[in-house]
C-alpha cells in the first residue's frame, strides 16, 4: 500500500505544483508531466505486485465524515484495472506534454496539468476505495475533473455544449448510484464494502433492483446504450491524449463499478446475464453503425468505444450466464474475454485517438472529407494507426482478435451447454460479435481509406508533415503492444487470472482445469500467428534483394483509363459508407443530400450524408426541453424580494413540521 500511497501523493502533487508554477509554463509542464510520468510508474509497481502474488492488503483510517472511512485496499481486481489507468496514464502524459505545445500562447494552460494528474489520481482511488462515500468523493473528483479537461478550448460554443451535456449525463448516472449504495448500506449496515460482500441472503427482488440501479449509474460512465448521449460529445471537444485517457480507461470505471456490484449481490440469476447480452448488443452494433456514418475523425472513434463497451458487456453476460448454470470454463472465457477486452480497447483506442490527434494537429482539421494521401506525408503516424484498425476490428495476429475469439469460444460453449432462454442467448452474442467484426472491418476501412490513402483532397491534407518523436513514440510503444499480445495471448490472459478467480470466489489454484484447456488453445493461436509473420517477413526479405539489382520506377496509380486523375474520383467518406448506412437508414434515420451528375459531360456531383444521434434527438433532447418549459412555468415564484424567499422557507419548515408531527 505504500508504493500506491507514494502514487497517489506524487500525481496530486505534482499537479498542484504545476498550478503554482503557472508563471513558468516550461517549469510547469516538466512538473506536471514529470510527476506524472514518475508517479504511474510507482504506481504500476504495486499493481503487478499484486497480480503476481493474488494476496489482498487494505489500509484503513478514521474519518471526521458520518458514514465515512479512508478505506483503500488492493485485492487482484483493483490491481487489473490499476494496469491501464497506470500505464495509459503514464503514455498519456508524455504524449499530451508534447500535444499542448500547439496551444502554448494559451493562457493557463498549466492548470491542464493539475486536472490530467488528479484525473488520474482519482480514477487509482475509486478502483481502490473501500468505502462507498470515499468511492463517490474519487467519483465526483474523478468526473468534475474530465469536465475541466473536456472543456479545455471553453471559447468555443460547441466545446461548452459538450461538456455541460457530460456533466449533466453523469450527474444523472451519479444519481443512481446513491441509490445504490444507500440501499447497500441500508441491508449491510454499513458502507464498507467488507460489509456489502456479507450481503449473500438478499431477497432475489432487492438484488435485482441493485443489480438494475448500478447498470443504470455506472453503464452511463461505461456509454451503454441508450445513456451515451455524452460520449460523442465529450471525446471530439478534448485534447487528443485526454480523449485518450477518457475513452481507454475513465469509461473502464463504469465496467469495474459493475464488476465491484457483482462481487456484493450474491450468486447471480440468469436474467442477469442476458440483461448484459441484449446491453452488449444493442451498444456494440449501434455503436460501430454510427460509427461507421460519421465524418469528425475524433467522433467516429469515439462511437466506435461504444461499439467495444459492447463487447466487453457480452463477455461479462456470457460470464454471469455460465456461473448461474454451473459452468465455469464457460465463466471463465466470458469473465476472462471482457477483461482482456478492457485492456486491449484500451491499447488500440488509445492508439487511434493518438494517430487522430497527430491528423489533426499536422492539418488543421478532424473532417475525412477535407483528408486523403497523409500516408506518404505521415508515414509513421499511419503505420501506427493502421495497426490500430486492424486490432480494432478483431483481426490476427492482433490483441483485439484474442479477447474476442475468448467470447466468441464462451458463446459456442454456450450453445452447446445450455438450453431454452441461455442457448438462445449465446447464439445471439455469436450472430451479434460477427455482425460487429464485420461492420467494424467496414468502419476501419473507410477511415484508413479515406484518410491515409490516395491524394490529398484539401491543402489541409497536401500540407501535412509528421509530428515529432514525442507523440509519435508512445503511438509506436501502443502498436508494439498490440501486436505482442496477439503473438503471445496466453500470456496475456494469464494476468487476468487473478481478476477473474477473485470475481468467481475462488483462488488462482482453483481456475487450473478450465486456464489449461484455454492455455493450450491460445499456444497454439500464438504460434500460428509468430509463422505468419515469419512468413511475411521471409517474403519481405525475398522480394527486396529480388528487386535490388533492378531500378524502380514510380508512376501514378493506374486510373481506371484517366490520363489526369483528380481527388474528387476518389471515394469519400459519405459515399464509402452509402450502400451500408441505406441497409439500416430506417433504424439511423440517415439523411442524405445528393447531387447526381447530369447531361453527357456532368460537370459537377455531390453526395453528404448526415446521421443524428438517435437516442439524443428523439429520446433526450425532448424530455430536456420537456423539463426546461416545466422549469420555465414556474418563473414567477422568482419575485425577486428577500422576503418572498423568506417566507418560501418558513412554509416549507412549517409543512414539514406538520409532517413530521402526524407520523
Amino acid at each position: 500500500m505504500t508504493l500506491l500511497f507514494g502514487a497517489l501523493i506524487l500525481l496530486v502533487g505534482s499537479g498542484m505544483a504545476a498550478l503554482l508554477l503557472g508563471r513558468w509554463p516550461s517549469v510547469s509542464k516538466t512538473v506536471g508531466v514529470g510527476g506524472a510520468v514518475i508517479g504511474c510508474l510507482v504506481g504500476l509497481v504495486p499493481a503487478f505486485q499484486t497480480l503476481a502474488t493474488s494476496v489482498a492488503r487494505s489500509w484503513h483510517a478514521p474519518w471526521q465524515v458520518p458514514y465515512g472511512e479512508l478505506a483503500l485496499g488492493l485485492d487482484p481486481l483493483t490491481a487489473f484495472f490499476l494496469v491501464p489507468i497506470f500505464g495509459l496514464g503514464l503514455l498519456c502524459a508524455l504524449y499530451g506534454g508534447r500535444y499542448l505545445q500547439h496551444y502554448r500562447h494559451r493562457p493557463f494552460l498549466h492548470v491542464s496539468y493539475t486536472w490530467f494528474n488528479l484525473l488520474v489520481a482519482a480514477m487509482a482511488v475509486v478502483v481502490a476505495a473501500r468505502n462507498a462515500l470515499l468511492f463517490l468523493v474519487a467519483w465526483e473528483v474523478m468526473s468534475l475533473a474530465s469536465f475541466f479537461l473536456v472543456t479545455f478550448e471553453d471559447e468555443r460554443s460547441d466545446v461548452r455544449e459538450a461538456g455541460w451535456t457530460y456533466l449533466i449525463a453523469t450527474h444523472l448516472g451519479t444519481a443512481f448510484l446513491l441509490a445504490f449504495f444507500a440501499l447497500c448500506g441500508r441491508y449491510a449496515g454499513s458502507l464498507d464494502f467488507d460489509r456489502f460482500r456479507q450481503m449473500t441472503t438478499l431477497p432475489p427482488a432487492i438484488a435485482g433492483a441493485l443489480f438494475s440501479l448500478g447498470i443504470i449509474g455506472f453503464g452511463t460512465k461505461a456509454g451503454f446504450m441508450p445513456f451515451h448521449v455524452w460520449l460523442p460529445e465529450a471525446h471530439p471537444a478534448a485534447p487528443s491524449h485526454v480523449s485518450a485517457l477518457m475513452s481507454g480507461v475513465m469509461i473502464k470505471m463504469g465496467i469495474y463499478g459493475i464488476l465491484r456490484a457483482l462481487t456484493f449481490l450474491g450468486p447471480p440469476p440468469a436474467w442477469w446475464g442476458w440483461l448484459l447480452v441484449v446491453i452488449g448488443l444493442t451498444s456494440g452494433i449501434l455503436g460501430v453503425l454510427f460509427a461507421l456514418a460519421q465524418h469528425d475523425l475524433k467522433r467516429l472513434l469515439a462511437y466506435s468505444s461504444i461499439e467495444n463497451i459492447g463487447i466487453i458487456a457480452l463477455g461479462i453476460g456470457i460470464g454471469l450466464l455460465g456461473r448461474a448454470m454451473g459452468h465455469p470454463l464457460i465463466s471463465f472465457l466470458g469473465f476472462g474475454g471482457a477483461l482482456l477486452h478492457v485492456l486491449n480497447h484500451g491499447l488500440f483506442k488509445s492508439l487511434l485517438f493518438f494517430g487522430a490527434g497527430a491528423v489533426a494537429q499536422a492539418t488543421g482539421t478532424r473532417e475525412m472529407e477535407h483528408l486523403g494521401g497523409l500516408l506518404k506525408r505521415m508515414p509513421r503516424t499511419a503505420i501506427a494507426f493502421l495497426v490500430g484498425c486492424a486490432a480494432i476490428c478483431g483481426l490476427p495476429p492482433f490483441n483485439g482478435f484474442i479477447s474476442e475469439w475468448l467470447i466468441y469460444s464462451g458463446s459456442f460453449r454456450g450453445i452447446l451447454a445450455f438450453s431454452g432462454r441461455e442457448g438462445v442467448a449465446s447464439l445471439a452474442a455469436i450472430l451479434g460479435l460477427a455482425l460487429i467484426g464485420g461492420l467494424a472491418a467496414a468502419c476501419f476501412a473507410k477511415v484508413f481509406g479515406v484518410v491515409f490513402l490516395g491524394s490529398p483532397r484539401t491543402d489541409h491534407a497536401s500540407q501535412a508533415h509528421e509530428v515529432g518523436l514525442a507523440m509519435t513514440v508512445p503511438m509506436g510503444l501502443l502498436a508494439t503492444a498490440c501486436v505482442v499480445i496477439g503473438l503471445w495471448p496466453a500470456g496475456a490472459l494469464q494476468l487476468t487470472l487473478p481478476a477473474v478467480a477473485f470475481l468467481l470466489g475462488m483462488g488462482p489454484e482453483g481456475l487450473g482445469q478450465p486456464w489449461q484447456e484455454v492455455q493450450h488453445a491460445l499456444t497454439l493461436i500464438g504460434s500460428i500467428a509468430v509463422a505468419l509473420i515469419g512468413v511475411i517477413l521471409l517474403l519481405a526479405l525475398l522480394r527486396r534483394k529480388a528487386l535490388a539489382r533492378r531500378q524502380a520506377r514510380e508512376s501514378i496509380t493506374w486510373g481506371c483509363g484517366y490520363a489526369f486523375p483528380t481527388a474528387r474520383m476518389q471515394y469519400t467518406a459519405s459515399s464509402f459508407a452509402q450502400p451500408l448506412l441505406l441497409l439500416f437508414k430506417g433504424l439511423l434515420r440517415t439523411r442524405f443530400a445528393e447531387e447526381r451528375p447530369a447531361g453527357y459531360f456532368p460537370s459537377k456531383a455531390r453526395i453528404a450524408s448526415h446521421t443524428p444521434d438517435v437516442a439524443k434527438e428523439y429520446g433526450f433532447r425532448p424530455i430536456a426541453m420537456g423539463v426546461v418549459r416545466a422549469l420555465d412555468s414556474l418563473r414567477w415564484l422568482q419575485r425577486g424580494r428577500v422576503q418572498w424567499y423568506l417566507l418560501y422557507i418558513v412554509v416549507t419548515l412549517v409543512v414539514l413540521l406538520i409532517w413530521k408531527l402526524g407520523m
